[in-house]
């Protein structure tokens, strides 16, 4: 949507929407294969959902929009290409930290409209508070509940989405079985996601410069 020049009011409510269908597919093969953790999920959770619910409210202005979401996908770009895998003792993530960082992306993914999986996996794994694959499953959930908030906050400009917003979503879904069920049964390809964060970054340059 970056790269088709889409208005915000279209792509922030299209990309929540989005994230529902295919989060909800990822939450349910993760936990399924064993791959989800409710103690790390939850201190996060706790607080992301209301505050991503107030940044559904806020409506930035256009220029302001176009670069946070910017930075926003050159960050989700590096994480992509960058093979982040936990190389220490898995330990429990601080309570208040969690909560803090939880709020933080929260706001983050009702602002732009991400579901903020994209911030708190690597953060997961860098500070060791997850195994790589639990993290996905946690962060699947944290989209999911993020984005439904998120939608809640910004329902203004969900009811003024075009009617073939619904084609955008059958094609999500495609794409999020298939991702999904790779995802939680091989590994992941370094190459696509490199492929694709070569995509973001111009997505992100393209907001933020022009």
């Amino acid at each position: 949507m970056a790269l088709l020049a889409v208005a915000p009011d279209i792509t922030r409510p299209t990309a929540l929407l989005l994230n529902i269908f295919v989060a909800t597919i990822g939450t349910i093969r993760f936990y399924g294969e064993g791959y989800f953790s409710a103690r790390i999920f939850l201190p996060f959770a706790v607080t992301s959902i209301p505050f991503a619910f107030i940044g559904g409210m806020i409506t930035l202005p256009t220029t302001v929009y176009k670069i946070v979401l910017g930075v926003v996908l050159i960050i989700a770009a590096l994480r992509l290409a960058w093979n982040l895998k936990p190389d220490a003792e898995i330990k429990e993530p601080n309570i208040y930290v969690a909560l803090i960082i939880g709020a933080s992306i929260g706001l983050l993914s009702g602002l732009v409209g991400v579901g903020g999986g994209i911030f708190l996996t690597p953060v997961l794994l860098l500070m060791n508070w997850s195994e790589t694959k639990t993290a996905a499953g946690v962060s699947a959930m944290f989209i999911l509940v993020n984005s439904i908030s998120g939608l809640a906050g910004n329902y203004s400009q969900v009811i003024g989405l075009p009617s073939n917003v619904w084609i955008w979503v059958a094609a999500a879904i495609v794409g999020g079985i298939i991702g999904s069920t790779l995802g939680a049964k091989r590994f992941d390809s370094i190459t696509l996601r490199r492929v694709l964060a070569l995509v973001l970054v111009f997505a992100g340059v393209k907001l933020v410069l022009i």
